[in-house]
């Protein structure tokens, strides 16, 4: 067998989720030339930029939330796929235990987390075969809150601010502009899109994954797509949805699209929207040794430039220091567009607390508490925990139940991003709390403002899952939802709204 392939994979593993290629990087820099200096997504392309140069040199995950790890093979003929995918399993099991992966595959039965990242459906792994004595292994790290912002249209279809789409590529354009429109923070923008017109409901998506492979300048074969992509680069950053949906030039860093056949009766398009933290790399391996051979889409040979010339996030003396717990009246006195610095005492809380919370008494006290939606990558230390990587994740999953949780507990802050509902604003306003956006993807940067893991509760949740007590020290966030009724989110929604349906005017 292949004595170097199993460690090749891990090396492409950690690269992947540590290290963004060189394509991305050009992309998010021009993003950050784009918008001017002072602005809210300025800042907060600041701190992304920081992040990505702080991940590189600790080879620390890019975003906490590694994804769904998805590898694309080609082999030559006669090769042992099966021993090749079960090697591929074990460097994604080696892969987790290092902390370079978030343990993410989780039982849809029972919700119990595997802890390896191992389970059926987990990694997906794809063979083609091909003609040449090598083998290519490429690898995409899609995490949750973008796969989530995927959609797909079945045309002829109504949308909101576009009107009708039709089967055409005047169609096709409008469901790509929705699908954009439609993600605003919850994707963490700038994202990339890979598009497929055609196809059946599965092989749609998967071709528009697909896309994803190829790297931002690509100029598409087909010159009827090739204009197209130009055409949605030209006019969809018109849209003003912004870095995290806070409002700006910049909404989108790429647009590839493919088509395949279909059926008569169906006219899918197919979106595949990918965040700002755009990991995806590849490998050459020779196919005696395993050992690689050649990179793909980046360079090793090649000294990787920095995201940032200067320190990434500037204080500017306007932010408000807090300390918790909050007291209604400090909380009362924010308003949106508001840069706190929080410290003390935060909690963390995804899905699973959420649902636990509505029918348990909570393990901690939470009266005047933060509730940081985040599931962090966590290492075991001794008798404690590290956290290694800590952004936030969308917060929207949680609108079922945040409202209830704000008023009977006396939560006084939520952080997280892409904002949340109005069932959630009308809590905020009623109980005196507010809304806080970190930057999404931004594992590393919010790492190293936690002092550390005083205690866990519900760890039988998993790890992401958990409610992990942490210590804060200076962590940035903006107010972007206060407790006087306002919201950017809804404001950057509704503006964003009204270009989409100057677009829908223009003609492709």
């Amino acid at each position: 067998m292949l004595p170097g392939f199993f460690d090749s994979v891990v090396s492409l593993i950690i690269k992947t989720s540590t290290d963004l290629p060189p394509d991305a990087r050009a992309a998010m820099r021009a993003a950050m030339d784009e918008e001017p200096e002072g602005s809210r997504a300025h800042q907060a392309l600041a701190i992304i930029g920081q992040n990505i140069d702080q991940a590189a040199s600790g080879e620390g995950a890019i975003c906490q939330d590694t994804g769904m790890p998805t590898f694309e093979v080609r082999t030559p003929v006669g090769a042992n796929q099966i021993w090749m995918k079960q090697q591929i399993k074990s460097a994604i099991a080696e892969a987790t235990k290092r902390g370079k992966l978030r343990p993410n595959s989780v039982d849809s039965l029972t919700g119990e987390n595997t802890g390896n990242n191992l389970g059926p459906g987990t990694p997906i792994v794809h063979f083609e075969q091909w003609e040449r004595d090598d083998i290519e292994v490429k690898l995409i790290l899609k995490g949750g809150g973008c796969e989530n912002m995927n959609a797909q249209y079945s045309l002829p279809q109504e949308l909101p601010h576009l009107g009708r789409a039709d089967r055409t590529l005047e169609g096709v354009r409008k469901a790509i502009l929705h699908a954009v429109w439609n993600a605003q923070g919850k994707g963490c923008a700038p994202g990339a899109i890979g598009v497929c017109i055609g196809g059946d409901r599965t092989s749609g998506y998967l071709h528009a994954k697909d896309q994803l492979f190829r790297t931002l300048d690509d100029v598409n074969g087909d010159s009827r797509l090739a204009e197209l992509e130009a055409e949605i680069m030209r006019t969809v950053n018109t849209l003003g949805v912004g870095t995290m949906g806070f409002g700006g030039r910049i909404s989108l860093i790429g647009c590839k699209v493919g088509a395949l056949n279909r059926l008569p009766a169906s006219f899918f398009v197919s979106v595949a929207y990918d965040c700002w933290a755009f990991r995806r790399l590849g490998v050459v391996l020779d196919a005696a040794s395993g050992n690689i051979t050649q990179w793909l889409y980046r360079d090793p040979s090649v000294a990787t430039i920095p995201m940032m010339d200067q320190a990434g996030f500037q204080r500017t003396g306007r932010e408000v220091a807090l300390t918790t717990p909050l007291d209604e009246a400090t909380v009362r006195s924010l308003k949106v567009g508001d840069v706190v610095l929080l410290s003390g005492r935060a909690y963390t809380g995804r899905d699973a607390v959420h649902h636990h919370l509505v029918s348990h008494a909570p393990p901690v006290d939470l009266n005047g508490a933060v509730i940081y939606h985040c599931g962090p990558v966590v290492a075991k230390e001794g008798d404690g925990w590290r956290v290694t990587a800590a952004g936030p994740t969308t917060s929207i999953r949680e609108e079922p139940y945040q409202d209830e949780i704000i008023r009977k507990y006396g939560v006084r802050a939520v952080i997280g991003k892409g904002g949340m509902g109005g069932k959630t604003l009308s809590a905020l306003a009623d109980a005196g709390a507010v809304y806080l956006n970190a930057i999404g993807g931004a594992a590393q940067f919010y790492a190293r403002c936690i002092d550390g893991v005083d205690d866990v509760s519900l760890l039988e949740f998993g790890t992401p899952e958990a409610m992990w007590h942490l210590t804060f020290r200076d962590f940035p966030a903006i107010v972007t939802m206060d407790a006087h009724g306002n919201s950017l989110h809804k404001d950057i929604e509704e503006q964003s709204g009204a270009e989409l349906q100057t677009l829908a005017g223009s003609r492709f």
